[in-house]
């Protein structure tokens, strides 16, 4: 092995990682097996999931009606609603858990999480077809879903075992030791378009470094998150090292966020929520031993640049992914297009056909391209927004949902162009299936209108020249950039993601240097030079 090549593989020491397969659904076996899941899980709507804390589970007056996207009038399940009370005794039990799990070995703790790797490998199936039912996700993006959550258990898993052993910097008479312990109870309130995987990224993240660790998930999914807590049960975790708190997070979200015996709270969502955490993590409780350690995705507004010289045909295919898989409700989704003056009639001719061949259903149909969004909330904020569309900018295709409408909270994709780079249609997170096409006269624009938001989640460029891809790298402001392909689908390890200006806070999950946002670094140094001989114990002096 050269010097070159011992420096790269020390450079990405879990070399050995490989991420789990997404599985073939062309192969008949898999189809059938998901279809037997689905039929499976239909039985089981309609089931009732209470509280967990420490180990106990807690009914509730208050409950969350969990519906199906798809089939509105379709209760997938009732899930408790914590109060501010509940949040307390998570916590402190939370708190008398950390003492007992935070001594336990590093190599033991990732054990847990491989046992919970494993399990979801043997609920696959059945765990996709949850989040077909509860989230409106087409069976492929429900799949990947699964696969993520495995892939953030091994990686961390990986991870936590080198993070475990001490790095050693010693000198004659002098031994010095570089280690990290766990900061205490973790605080993980998750989003529902990755209903498991991110919840499972964040949880498994806090558990492997020694924390506790509070689960209040989505309100619009709790039903999978419940599924996570079996599993996290049946692994053999201990009572009280990890809670179950649904709830609605104006009631439960201050008291998690706002206790003084929280140390970290990791969040994925909005940038609105995700800043008033940020802001009343900051403010310091007397009774408050330490800073808390905020963690928080909070969306992007994420564009594709098409050069004047790119390949037409892969620009349109990763726009029209990376724009209306999960229905444009990925953090990562591509919202704005911006094409180059000499590329943009034909592009726009080429988007046109495909967004119009894309078939719209429910979530449940294999074949389905463009699922419903989350809920009606959902539903009528991207509405507003095609009209704000339909009265400012030029409608290149919308397609119809007709008698789907009825049935459950359908959005056709939307595409408008002549959107001005200043437009609300430009600049805000719409979360949904609408995407806005913008003209540039040249790279040097597009590369304004790109980086002309607040965000800097993820970003991407098709073009041929190999100089315009390079100048994308140095003047594309984002934490994940794409050349020539789609910018969603990150992979753990491959593509550790996370975004910086108000994208973000923290490091990206599924990357190497994750899990120390969990820790504390602790430096001990001993004076090995000789002290002369201990006394004997007591009882030998006799």
């Amino acid at each position: 092995m050269s010097e070159r090549d011992e420096s790269a593989e020390n450079a990405y020491s879990v070399f050995h990682f490989q991420n789990e397969p997404h599985t073939d659904f062309s192969k008949s076996a898999n189809r059938e097996a998901m279809q037997e899941a689905l039929e499976e899980v239909a039985s089981e709507l309609g089931g009732e999931y209470p509280l967990v804390i420490d180990g106990k589970a807690i009914d509730t007056r208050s409950e969350i009606i969990s519906r199906n996207p798809s089939k509105k009038d379709q209760v997938v399940g009732t899930a408790a609603s914590a109060s501010a009370d509940h949040a307390e005794d998570a916590i402190e039990a939370a708190r008398r858990a950390f003492r007992q799990w935070s001594k336990v070995s590093a190599d033991h703790r990732a054990e847990y999480l491989e046992l919970i790797a494993a399990e979801m490998r043997n609920r696959r199936f059945e765990l996709a077809a949850w989040m077909v039912y509860e989230c409106g996700k087409p069976w492929g993006d429900a799949d990947a879903d699964v696969a993520e959550a495995i892939d953030f258990c091994m990686y961390y898993a990986a991870c936590m075992r080198e993070l475990g052993v001490p790095l050693q910097c010693d000198y004659p008479g002098e031994e010095n030791s570089y280690w990290y312990r766990a900061r205490g109870v973790a605080v993980v309130i998750a989003p529902w378009n990755f209903p498991l995987a991110i919840l499972t990224g964040m949880t498994a993240a806090a558990l492997v470094t020694g924390n506790t660790v509070i689960m209040k998930p989505a309100e619009q999914s709790p039903v999978i998150a419940a599924k996570l807590m079996e599993i996290i049960r049946d692994a053999g975790i201990p009572d009280g090292v990890a809670a179950y708190l649904p709830g609605v997070g104006e009631d439960v979200g201050p008291a998690l966020v706002g206790s003084p015996d929280v140390d970290i709270i990791a969040f994925t969502g909005s940038r609105e929520v995700g800043l008033s955490i940020n802001r009343l993590a900051s403010e310091t409780d007397p009774r408050q031993t330490s800073v808390k350690r905020v963690i928080a995705e909070m969306g992007g507004k994420n564009a594709i640049i098409v050069d004047e010289d790119a390949d037409l045909d892969e620009a349109v295919q990763g726009v029209v992914e990376s724009a209306f898989g999960y229905s444009g409700q990925k953090c990562s989704a591509c919202s704005r297009v911006i094409v180059l003056d000499a590329a943009y009639d034909a592009f726009l001719e080429r988007l046109k056909n495909a967004v119009e061949s894309l078939t719209v259903g429910p979530a449940e149909k294999p074949g389905t391209d463009v699922g419903p969004v989350i809920e009606q909330e959902a539903f009528e904020r991207i509405n507003d927004y095609i009209s704000i569309g339909k009265d400012e900018c030029t409608l290149v295709a919308g397609k119809e949902v007709d008698k789907l409408a009825k049935q459950g909270f359908f959005v056709g994709p939307h595409v408008f162009a002549d959107v001005e780079p200043d437009s609300r249609l430009a600049q805000d997170e719409i979360f949904g299936p609408v995407l806005s096409v913008l003209r540039a006269d040249d790279l040097d624009e597009a590369f304004e209108i790109a980086n002309g938001t607040s965000y800097a989640l993820t970003g991407g460029i098709f073009s041929r020249s190999p100089e315009n891809l390079d100048r994308a790298r140095h003047e594309l402001f984002v934490g994940n950039l794409y050349l020539n392909r789609g910018i969603t689908g990150a992979i753990v390890q491959r593509h550790p993601f996370g975004g910086f200006r108000m994208s973000g806070i923290g490091t990206k999950a599924g990357g190497p240097d994750y899990l120390l946002q969990f820790l504390l670094p602790v430096n001990v140094t001993e004076n090995t030079l000789r002290r002369g001989f201990a006394p004997p114990p007591d009882d030998e002096k006799a």
